[in-house]
């Protein structure tokens, strides 16, 4: 297949352009830095450093959108809150325009998303059919996925990430939190019961190309391993990985001192549960976090 890809020099784009590029897929990054791309992919790819309106994307039989501001890199500000939509929605809207201005256009379209659509959900069990919580993340996911869903046509089917927290020691939300576990100063986030939405980067990986290859697949999936557990549980089982002890726990007071209104990021959660995926007939090779976290933290991942 030949596929454009934006976020490509992410954590998951990166992953997922090796696997594609070993699969002998024909590869185009979208990155405004060539030389970054390279760096990671050498020369095995093409870098395009700009969509303008004259393209079309008729040459490609699928586009992978993964491109966007990292949400929890910085306090939600007014200004932060709209560099997070702009990230995402702008460049969205010029994939989509291009798409449907191609006479023969991509097959499909999968595009990010994160289980931060559906808001805090406390202890419901959340499928892709659960009603969502009003609240910013909710807000910034909805208006993407909306501008997604345009570019969907009886020729293009639109898929939707709707993903969790990305479990990888090469990136992410990971290497963050192991640090004080490394120390012996890890514990639960305030009362650490809710809940959090993990996959394993090979099962992420993986999906993606299970949904781009699964011709039927159309709309939102939870890329959310099938067995989420709570932060208390999340915690013990990340410092049992460290054989380290987690017996601290940081109030929900500073944290909310500390980030602003973005503690909802680790504060609230989603029991998200991959409903579609797994109906679908997607197996996940690490269901349950224990044995992910060990394979990600011997092997390197």
């Amino acid at each position: 297949m030949k596929i454009l890809i934006t976020g490509g020099t992410g954590l998951i784009g990166k992953a997922l352009v090796c696997e594609l590029a070993l699969a002998n897929n024909d590869i185009t990054v979208l990155s405004r830095s060539p030389q970054k791309v390279y760096s990671h992919f050498c020369n095995e790819i093409t870098c395009w450093t700009q969509l303008n309106d004259k393209q079309d994307l008729n040459e490609f039989d699928a586009v992978i959108n993964l491109a966007g501001e990292p949400i929890a890199d910085n306090r939600w500000t007014p200004s932060q809150k709209q560099k997070l939509v702009n990230s995402r929605c702008h460049l969205t809207q010029k994939l989509v325009d291009l798409i449907n201005a191609s006479d023969s256009p991509p097959a499909v379209f999968i595009s990010g998303s994160a289980v931060g659509f559906y808001g805090d959900q406390g202890d419901t069990r959340v499928t892709e059919e659960t009603p969502a919580n009003p609240e910013f993340t909710h807000e910034l996911c909805a208006k993407w996925e909306r501008i997604a869903l345009e570019a969907q046509t009886p020729l293009t089917r639109v898929c939707l990430l709707r993903t969790g927290i990305v479990l990888s020691t090469l990136g992410g939300a990971l290497p963050k939190m192991s640090k004080p576990f490394k120390l012996g100063l890890g514990g639960k986030l305030g009362s650490g019961k809710q809940y959090m939405p993990w996959i394993h980067i090979d099962d992420m990986v993986s999906a993606i190309v299970f949904l781009l290859k699964t011709q039927d697949a159309k709309g939102a999936f939870n890329l959310t391993a099938p067995n989420p557990v709570q932060n208390k549980e999340f915690t013990r089982l990340l410092g049992k990985a460290f054989n380290r002890p987690a017996l601290m726990t940081v109030p929900e007071s500073v944290l909310r001192l500390v980030m602003g209104e973005s503690a909802t990021l680790v504060l609230g959660g989603q029991q998200a549960i991959p409903e579609k995926l797994l109906s679908a007939g997607f197996e996940f090779r690490y269901p349950h976090l224990e044995e992910a976290l060990k394979d990600i933290i011997t092997t390197g991942k």
